[in-house]
């Protein structure tokens, strides 16, 4: 067995900065601290945050009033932010400023009369959050379908805007469909799908072409991930979402196949090197590393955080 280890992958800067976020909120004010909704989606980080204490909460009727609540990297809508305040909450935002550049276009759009055709996932965190900035004037499309049963006209003004962790064809083809239906459709100065999800999502077209067998280390819930195990399938190679060794289908391996392992951008590192291990062990693989781009990419840790003080 040869396995194939593809870089980039695993943490982006974003997921980074939200994990070392509530690390951080940890180291300073204990484990009393409450998040809405999973810090990022993946099962193995927000077990280990659960086993330290920290909770997670899908409403913000549930955080006591006066404590600490942290948004997730997906981001929040408004309407979150002023539950909060009203609680008197200690808010940290840990939102992706990736994801942060969406909502403040979704605002600049409705602001200046655009209707705004958002491509994304229906009930995805981002999703959720980024229509919340202007309800009354996005509406969500998943395929080149949804975009035939639009109604707007040519003489509409029209903008369309992505969630960040889409498939870059997924999301091409549904550009295409917009730009067919509406030539004047506008869009944002810069593309919205991120960085991570590209240059993962490149790294796997690329490298599946000499594997056998893609295995992709991410939860079922995270977006990003389940495109990268997609890509995988759809280049016609047999392709496994698992969030951890347990999950690996180590039975269904030869022992002789080219196993090209990559991460979504929420995964760690150590369920890679687990799952390398089990590989290693089992089948004597050898791993060869191959760096299809380099990402040189970090943000800074919330300001609020750096100047929150809790009585």
């Amino acid at each position: 067995m040869k396995i194939l280890l593809a870089n980039p992958r695993g943490f982006c800067a974003g997921v980074n900065m939200a994990i070392e976020c509530l690390d951080e909120a940890i180291r300073r004010f204990g484990t009393n601290i409450y998040v809405y909704h999973e810090i990022v989606h993946n099962r193995y980080v927000v077990e280990r945050f659960t086993r330290q204490g920290v909770k997670f909460v899908n409403g913000v009727s549930e955080v006591p009033e006066g404590s600490i609540l942290l948004f997730s990297a997906h981001g929040v809508s408004p309407e979150i932010r002023q539950q909060s305040k009203e609680r008197k909450l200690h808010t940290i935002d840990a939102t992706c400023p990736l994801v942060t550049k969406v909502h403040i276009e979704a605002v600049r759009y409705a602001r200046d009369g655009f209707n705004i055709v958002l491509i994304g996932h229906e009930g995805h965190d981002e999703v959720i959050g980024t229509m919340g900035e202007a309800p009354e004037s996005i509406t969500l499309v998943e395929s080149p379908e949804d975009v035939d049963r639009l109604t707007f006209t040519q003489d509409d003004r029209i903008a369309y805007l992505t969630q960040t962790t889409l498939s870059v064809s997924e999301a091409e083809a549904v550009i295409s469909r917009l730009k067919e239906r509406y030539p004047q459709i506008e869009s944002p100065p810069k593309e919205d799908i991120c960085y991570a999800t590209t240059n993962r999502q490149e790294a796997v077209s690329t490298l599946t072409q000499q594997a056998d067998v893609v295995v992709v280390l991410g939860s079922q819930n995270s977006s990003n991930s389940r495109r990268l195990m997609e890509i995988g399938e759809s280049l016609g190679k047999r392709s496994f979402l698992v969030d951890s060794v347990a999950e690996l289908p180590v039975d269904s391996f030869t022992g002789e196949e080219n196993v090209l392992i990559t991460a979504g951008a929420s995964a760690p590192e150590v369920v890679v090197e687990e799952c390398i291990e089990t590989l290693v062990k089992r089948f004597g693989a050898e791993v060869e590393s191959i760096v299809i781009r380099e990402e040189h990419v970090s943000f800074p840790l919330p300001k609020e955080l750096r100047l929150m003080t809790v009585d």
